[in-house]
């Protein structure tokens, strides 16, 4: 078995001087390089820089790309609350013509109900004089004609009393004046 050596590279000693406390001999950071006074400098310096290139770059890029849009967010906002108190005002007088329309269909309506009753209550009274004047016509007309009747009937109720009397007189073997039978039959008659 051969042996193998490796090379190493040789890393010249740096002086203590030169690399202060923060380094050992071979060049190697002693503990947090981060927390080493020697190089607070050069870290301050660095973090001055870089807190620089952020301010400027979010002050220059992003922070009025940040207020544009919530600018525009807000005015988005603004708008939609006027638009939606523009409905909300138009909703209400929508609602109020609603009302205002629906109380005058009613009121025309009623007043159409009132003068369709009218109308018909004065065909009805119309119709019930006409009616009326029918019947006290043909009312008229039937007491005449019971008139008549009654007087006809009461004429022949005469007649055949008469006529009976003298045959039940003639049936009873009497002779019959007819002068007498008119008499008895008219005195009966008149109550």
């Amino acid at each position: 078995m051969a042996t193998e050596t490796t090379a190493v590279e040789h890393v010249s000693p740096v002086s203590l001087e030169e690399a202060g406390t923060c380094v050992d001999a071979h060049g190697g950071a002693i503990g947090m390089p981060q927390l080493c006074f020697d190089w607070f400098p050069n870290q301050m310096f660095w973090l001055v820089v870089t807190l620089v290139v952020i301010f400027l770059v979010l002050s220059r890029v992003a922070l009025p790309r940040i207020a544009a849009i919530l600018a525009e967010r807000q005015g988005t906002i603004t708008n939609d609350l006027a638009a939606a108190e523009d409905l909300k005002a138009k909703a209400v007088e929508a609602e109020e013509a609603y009302n205002k329309a629906l109380a005058d269909a009613r009121t025309e309506a009623q007043a159409i109900v009132t003068k369709a009753r009218a109308e018909i209550q004065a065909d009805l009274d119309v119709a019930i004089e006409k009616a009326d004047a029918e019947i006290a016509a043909k009312s008229a007309e039937s007491e005449k004609a019971i008139s008549e009747i009654r007087a006809g009937a009461l004429e022949s109720v005469k007649a055949v009393a008469t006529d009976t009397a003298a045959e039940i007189v003639s049936a009873l073997g009497g002779k019959a004046d007819a002068d007498a039978v008119q008499a008895a039959v008219a005195s009966r008659v008149k109550g």
